[in-house]
């Protein structure tokens, strides 16, 4: 790979440090993008990527590299498209799973069909959407393969819930038409269980990209992994997309409190009148500003009780002595497992050694200098 400035020569004319954004990573190396427009907007090297390693001062602070951030690069080398990373700029947002920064939204994608749209699996990806504090939007596909009484009945539920939602088919290109708009100029991260048709999408909105798809499991009624790393993907009027691989049932790992904010509903019923207590778990408690009349209470119940044992098990966990410990399972449960004791399993040190076979000499021999080696007072 090399790269040419505006006049077909190496760029020897554009500063040893420019900035780009990371599109890709794997291992320990990086693909950045550049981005001249700022100091040469004719340039042809503005948009081309370069493989970056990440400079050592920046391993030793512990400052990580994620998909998505703005970074400074400097060593070019032109000739083999090589550079190293020497700076993260500050990040606006982050999400550890999947490990992207800088997104402006969250897209989850389900189908109305091959899977089955599965209220709870589809109330627990909101949740989790909602727990990063990235705006939310949903997008429900394979409309063609349902009634249009189904279609229109998964509408009116989700939006009972607080959610817009657009309705489509990756072989109806017209209605993508709602889409298109909410994606121009965003960092948009595609989220949803595996089999619905996320990477269908970015194929269809990014040819070029050409990504693996996968059939649905006509024995479990879900949808096989195809996606197996995160990747921003350029669109072609402005914006990115970020592909994550699909997990069937996400983790959530909430406090009780933080739970609640992760509800539209909750929040819309706090915004018209507060609790009468700072700590309300909204069920039933009197002076509660949230009442019990609306569609999601009781899944909201049934997650209350997973961020309450949740939060037991984390202050159990605080305690020197506890016995067990908290492990999530792949499918998102949560199970406690005992606690291995590191007094039985610590190696002895060398130090400990050789006093226990100073020890065994005194034993041996009769004499007791190893017992007290310091003179006591009498003496």
């Amino acid at each position: 790979m090399s790269f040419t400035g505006p006049n077909g020569a190496a760029p020897a004319e554009l500063a040893a440090d420019l900035w780009g954004l990371v599109v890709a990573t794997q291992a320990n190396y990086y693909r950045v993008r550049l981005d001249l427009s700022s100091v040469l907007p004719d340039s042809k090297v503005s948009g081309q990527t370069l493989l970056c390693t990440r400079r050592a001062r920046l391993k030793k602070t512990g400052q990580h590299v994620m998909v998505g951030d703005r970074v400074r690069v400097e060593a070019i080398d032109w000739a083999d498209g090589r550079g190293a990373i020497a700076e993260v700029s500050p990040r606006q947002s982050i999400l550890d799973r999947p490990p992207v920064a800088n997104a402006d939204q969250i897209l989850l994608v389900f189908a109305l069909a091959e899977p089955d749209l599965d209220p709870q699996q589809l109330g627990r990806f909101l949740v989790k959407a909602e727990s990063t504090g990235i705006p939310v939007s949903l997008c429900l596909n394979k409309q063609d393969l349902v009634s249009t009484d189904t279609r229109r009945y998964w509408q009116d539920q989700i939006n009972q819930w607080g959610y817009p939602v657009t309705v489509m088919s990756l072989r109806e290109e017209d209605t993508l038409d709602t889409l298109l708009p909410l994606l121009k100029g965003r960092t948009t991260i595609i989220s949803g269980p595996s089999g619905v048709g996320k990477s269908s999408l970015i194929n269809w909105l990014i040819p070029q990209t050409s990504l693996r798809t996968g059939a649905v499991s006509g024995k479990l009624g879900r949808g096989r992994h195809t996606t197996r790393h995160v990747e921003l993907f350029e669109l072609p009027e402005g914006g990115f997309l970020a592909d994550t691989p699909g997990f069937n049932q996400p983790d959530l790992a909430l406090t009780p409190l933080a739970l609640g904010q992760c509800f539209p509903e909750i929040r819309l019923r706090l915004a018209k009148g507060n609790c009468q207590f700072n700590d309300c778990l909204h069920r039933d408690a009197p002076g509660c500003a949230v009442d019990s009349h609306w569609p999601r209470y009781d899944f909201y119940l049934t997650l209350l009780e997973e961020a309450l044992a949740y939060q037991e098990t984390r202050q159990r966990q605080r305690e020197p002595d506890a016995a067990l410990k908290l492990q999530m399972g792949n499918q998102g449960q949560q199970r406690q497992e005992p606690r291995l004791q590191a007094k039985k399993y610590r190696r002895p040190s060398r130090r400990h050694q050789k006093q226990r076979l100073d020890y065994l000499r005194y034993d041996l021999d009769g004499s007791g200098d190893a017992i007290d080696p310091q003179p006591s007072a009498e003496d």
